[in-house]
């Protein structure tokens, strides 16, 4: 009997790579330790650097493909604008993405809080958006769609907001998994 081997695509190396990069910070965070999961940080940067290099998006609108989703980052003014209040929350890491061009629903932020209870604030801030562009303010009624599909999550104190067109839900387990 012979088997076929397929061959391994980027797509695949990538996130194999990527799950084990998260294995070994989780177990190098743990130390053994009992209760430290709980404590094992989440690199917020890394795991949105993966989701950009698998989804295609970038910043770099000279080197972009065809089919790149051009992102920039979402601070200062805009950051008030978007997310109200979200600045004076107090926070670890943050990273707040949207497209350049607003016709494109794929809208990331990624926050480690200081505390579940300024997490919660938060999740509470970031939901208004979901919501404010799901009921009118997205203009667009395929993108105020997208927007009602859009999730807020709460992980101890990590939130993240996924609004997308293309892979909501991949993105959301991708999040989730990283507290498993």
């Amino acid at each position: 009997r012979t088997f076929e081997r397929k061959p391994i695509t980027m797509k695949k190396l990538l996130t194999l790579a990527r799950a084990a990069i998260t294995t070994m910070s989780l177990l190098t965070a743990c130390g053994g330790q009992e209760g430290a999961a709980e404590d094992a940080q989440v690199a917020l940067n890394s795991l949105y650097a993966g989701w950009a290099e698998e989804y295609h998006w970038t910043e770099d609108a000279a080197s972009s493909g065809e089919n790149d989703i051009l992102m920039m980052n979402v601070e200062g003014d805009l950051l008030e604008s978007y997310y109200p209040g979200l600045a004076d929350v107090a926070t670890e890491q943050l990273i707040a993405k949207a497209p350049m061009m607003s016709a494109v629903v794929n809208e990331i932020v990624l926050v480690q809080c200081g505390s579940e209870e300024d997490a919660a604030t938060a999740a509470s801030i970031l939901q208004d958006r979901v919501d404010a562009q799901a009921e009118g303010g997205a203009w667009y009624p395929e993108s105020m769609e997208t927007w009602s599909n859009a999730q807020v999550i709460q992980e101890g104190a990590y939130v993240a907001m996924v609004a997308c067109a293309q892979n909501q839900a991949e993105i959301v387990e991708q999040f989730q998994q990283q507290f498993q």
